[in-house]
């Protein structure tokens, strides 16, 4: 039986960084269709940063499979709700679980911190990732921002968990 574990990381510890270079590589790659230029990855990366992935504006999580770092997802604060993004499974652990294990270790956090939703904005060709989200709960959504990779908008609203009662202490 595989596991799958998550962690809190800084985006500038190593392994995050490795993960975060190896998610932009594949973005760039999947946007041009063609093998990624270093130089690409390094413009994408500074266009995009992660940076606001830590405390106070963010999180990220790395997460393992059977011990072997595996993916990533952060979450970024807004008033009252969260953005998902950075959602990345190395391909040789897909299929596996892990964007499950991520998605629900996010909706945990976020909704530990107060959010009431979660989003994301995604591309048209990360079909993939479209699916994951349906899969768990995502429901398409009016735009609601507007990056130059914007295509599809999600959310999906976080509720308290079964036997909770709001307020109780």
């Amino acid at each position: 039986m595989t596991t799958w574990t998550t962690s809190l990381t800084s985006p500038d510890a190593p392994d995050a960084a490795a993960l975060l270079r190896e998610y932009m590589a594949e973005m760039v790659r999947r946007w041009y269709g063609r093998p990624e230029r270093p130089d690409e990855v390094t413009e994408a990366l500074a266009e995009m940063p992660s940076d606001d992935l830590a405390p106070p504006t963010g999180l990220l999580l790395l997460a393992r499979h059977d011990g072997q770092l595996a993916g990533c997802a952060g979450l970024r604060w807004c008033p009252g709700w969260a953005e998902l993004t950075r959602v990345y499974v190395r391909p040789a652990h897909r299929g596996a679980g892990g964007g499950a294990a991520l998605l629900a270790a996010v909706e945990a956090y976020a909704q530990a911190a107060g959010a009431d939703r979660i989003r994301l904005d995604t591309r048209a060709d990360l079909v993939e990732a479209r699916a994951l989200y349906a899969r768990h709960g995502y429901r398409e959504i009016p735009a609601y921002s507007d990056g130059p990779y914007a295509q599809h908008w999600f959310e999906k609203p976080l509720t308290a968990p079964v036997g909770y009662a709001v307020g109780a202490e």
